[in-house]
């Protein structure tokens, strides 16, 4: 049961999951700036970063297609919250990036009516942690950890 008492079905899934590739979308996008404030030598972890997120979108609307269901578009550009003019920005950015991306995760984990469903959300929220346990302790931040990651603090 969904928080509002409502049954979960195919149709709050298929939902949360166009949540979830908006933010996957934006993450690919993300990272395109974040990997341009890095020198070459320190953007071996954005690449990947990059590469996991274009690997789940691609997964996500192949699920949404097999639905029926149009997968949203990626925008055309985002706002980015800051200017990303530093390795430290850039590492913050990240952090952003990954945090954006475990909250709708989250709300996938809320809205699955299946299993696999919420087997790819719990996998994909434990490695956008696993990312932005990186980018927080290149950042400076602490802690690096979440204790609860995608929910708001509280």
């Amino acid at each position: 049961m969904a928080d509002d008492g409502s049954t979960l079905d195919e149709g709050t899934e298929t939902a949360a999951l166009q949540e979830a590739l908006a933010a996957e979308h934006a993450a690919v996008w993300g990272y395109g700036t974040v990997g341009a404030a890095l020198a070459a030598e320190a953007r071996p972890p954005a690449v990947a970063a990059e590469n996991a997120h274009r690997d789940v979108r691609d997964r996500v609307a192949a699920l949404l297609e097999d639905r029926g269901a149009e997968p949203v578009p990626a925008e055309g550009g985002y706002t980015l919250p800051f200017p990303v003019l530093s390795p430290a920005d850039a590492a913050a950015m990240a952090v952003l990036l990954e945090d954006g991306v475990a909250a709708a995760w989250v709300r996938v984990l809320d809205q699955a009516a299946q299993a696999v469903v919420r087997e790819l959300a719990a996998g994909v929220l434990a490695a956008a942690e696993v990312r932005a346990v990186g980018w927080r302790t290149a950042a400076g931040q602490t802690p690096a950890t979440t204790a609860f990651p995608g929910l708001p603090e509280g």
